[in-house]
């Protein structure tokens, strides 16, 4: 009922910028914190940094700029719960009510300075990749025509359609050879470079798999090290 009469008084209170106010006190903070942030040259970090937040643009504004922990100016990783962006919201902004509506705990990645970009390094790590991965599925696709014999099955095939035998039954293979391409095509859902669907691919998939893995690894970790510590 209190929120309910806050907000009726609002809407009457466009001329009485203190009435405003004192309704606005009584309104709720959202906040929305993220899974991960990344944060380059900053010694204090802020709500901001970390979480959107949904108020009043006065409060909102203030509760953004409330500081969380200060860096020191030294890259490492560090874990802010929901608890915490609270408490300092409260600090600041006593009075208030503070809603959740995101992730429980962020992993703050700090680097006191940007990392130095090599274009040289990049592409050779990107050579490097390729070949290897060339290479793997090159050998992956090979010994799987090897073990199941592939070759002599398209004998045996060209032999029952055409009624005669041959070692190289190209009209088998050719047409093979350009489906399984165009088989790899669609399943990774890229060709030179351009996506073909708007669906995500299944290495992105994967990837995104490994790095919820990977937080909440280091979520679990940070929050041993900081129940050792107390």
């Amino acid at each position: 009922m209190e929120k309910i009469r806050c907000h009726i008084n609002f809407a009457h209170a466009e001329d009485n910028l203190d009435e405003r106010r004192e309704c606005w006190c009584k309104m709720d903070i959202y906040v929305k914190p993220k899974k991960k942030a990344a944060i380059v040259g900053k010694k204090d970090i802020t709500v901001k940094d970390i979480a959107d937040v949904f108020a009043e643009p006065e409060i909102q504004k203030r509760a953004e700029s409330v500081k969380l922990l200060t860096t020191g100016g030294k890259d490492g990783v560090h874990l802010v719960s929901i608890i915490d962006v609270v408490k300092a919201i409260l600090a600041t902004l006593p009075g208030h009510s503070v809603i959740n509506v995101g992730e429980m705990d962020t992993v703050v990645s700090i680097k006191a300075q940007p990392p130095k970009k090599w274009a040289a390094m990049k592409w050779l790590k990107v050579a490097l990749v390729s070949l290897i991965l060339f290479t793997g599925a090159m050998t992956a696709i090979m010994t799987f025509h090897t073990d199941s014999q592939m070759g002599t099955v398209f004998q045996r095939y060209y032999t029952i359609f055409f009624g005669e035998e041959v070692e190289r039954p190209y009209i088998i293979n050719i047409p093979y050879s350009i489906g399984l391409a165009v088989g790899i095509i669609v399943f990774f859902n890229h060709f030179s470079g351009k996506r073909l669907t708007k669906e995500p691919t299944p290495i992105e998939v994967e990837m995104a798999t490994y790095e919820k893995d990977v937080e909440d690894a280091v979520i679990e970790s940070l929050s041993r090290q900081g129940e050792k510590g107390k």
